[in-house]
């Protein structure tokens, strides 16, 4: 086969360029409390069938090897209307509906916006999850979340700016793979010499080998640059093997988009290094005895697919004395994860009080 098959057009919803009110003519937007698209100015419901997912829905998984050769322009675009800015500060590439552009980076706050072009349009995602956590919901997440950090500065809370939280769609890439991996190593096992403090542990090692079989599904890749990634670890994972439904621009009529800034071939490197690690830990765990050494990993993969996929986060970001903070809640789940900056008084007083009942207890004890 000289080229790749075309990316199946059935996984793929035909979405209007814009979702007008019936009533008033105002655009729709995705609403997440009531699952539909409710215009802002009126309240009426648009009458549009978005795309869900049911029993007889097919999430459409690629063949890595074929898309890393070649990926038809049919494959690319929004399927509506949008506008690019790229932020000169945190580099993300934001994506709104046309006349929403906003006056700052939604990420870092930064004004600092210019107008993206594209070489080539962006890869379309062919699935994602819609916003379920509408928005009164995560302020209240973001509050109790608040509350919790105990050695924030006093008054940190009031000063974090709730008002700026913003539902945002996020990029990532999901990659499946069976892998096959044969391991040898040197097994170890303990045993002792010798009684209380002559008492000494050795190692009596010797020749191992296995081999298993693993099948990986929806291995995340974030491709966003605009949310730090470490937070989005803690938020993770997103239920992208059961709620996917294909993709509709109906779902983000009203919402920034993020462009993917992390491409499908580095994404694809990442998630090889993701699996070889996963893999390599698995061997080490089927090592018998106490302890291992010199472990070797033969591992053959197969079945490469990959999806590109959106996903809804909560994101707030705001400026304590001149340092910008994020704090992001997945909003399918509502798990939370932030950035919050440190009082060193409340720090230096706890170890004073931890010290204290330390000489405490010691006292008593004598």
């Amino acid at each position: 086969m000289d080229h790749p098959p075309p990316i199946p057009g059935e996984a793929v919803a035909v979405a209007r360029r814009k979702f007008e009110c019936p009533a008033c003519g105002g655009e729709a937007q995705w609403n997440p409390a009531k699952h539909a698209l409710i215009c802002p100015y009126c309240g009426t419901e648009s009458p549009a069938e978005l795309q869900e997912r049911d029993g007889t829905t097919v999430i459409v998984e690629h063949d890595l090897a074929e898309a890393l050769r070649a990926l038809p322009d049919a494959a690319r675009g929004w399927q509506a209307e949008k506008v690019s800015v790229q932020c000169q500060s945190c580099h993300a590439v934001s994506v709104f509906d046309p006349g929403r552009i906003s006056q700052n980076c939604q990420f870092c706050g930064s004004t600092a916006l210019v107008p993206y072009e594209q070489v080539k349009d962006a890869i379309r995602p062919e699935s994602l999850l819609p916003m379920t956590i509408a928005e009164p919901r995560a302020r209240e997440i973001i509050r109790a979340w608040y509350g919790r950090q105990w050695l924030a500065p006093n008054g940190f809370a009031g000063k974090a700016m709730t008002d700026t939280v913003k539902g945002i769609y996020l990029p990532y890439w999901t990659f499946d793979a069976q892998v096959f991996a044969r391991w040898t190593a040197d097994s170890g096992e303990y045993y002792y010499t010798g009684s209380g403090k002559n008492r000494k542990r050795h190692v009596r090692w010797r020749p191992a080998s296995g081999e298993l079989t693993h099948a990986f599904d929806d291995d995340l890749v974030c491709a966003s640059q605009g949310v730090h990634r470490a937070l989005l670890k803690k938020v993770e994972p997103f239920p992208t093997t059961s709620g996917l439904v294909p993709y509709d621009a109906g779902y983000l009529s009203g919402w920034t988009v993020e462009r993917y800034q992390i491409d499908l071939i580095t994404s694809a490197q990442h998630s090889r290094e993701q699996m070889d690690a996963a893999v390599r830990k698995m061997c080490g765990d089927a090592v018998p005895g106490d302890t291992y050494r010199n472990l070797v990993v033969n591992a053959t993969y197969s079945g490469q697919t990959f999806k590109h996929v959106l996903v809804p986060v909560w994101l707030l970001t705001y400026v304590y004395k001149g340092t910008p903070f994020q704090v992001v809640l997945n909003g399918v789940t509502g798990a939370t994860a932030g950035e919050r900056p440190w009082s060193w008084i409340k720090i230096a007083l706890l170890v004073v009080l931890a010290v204290m009942i330390l000489m405490l207890v010691s006292y008593l004890d004598s």
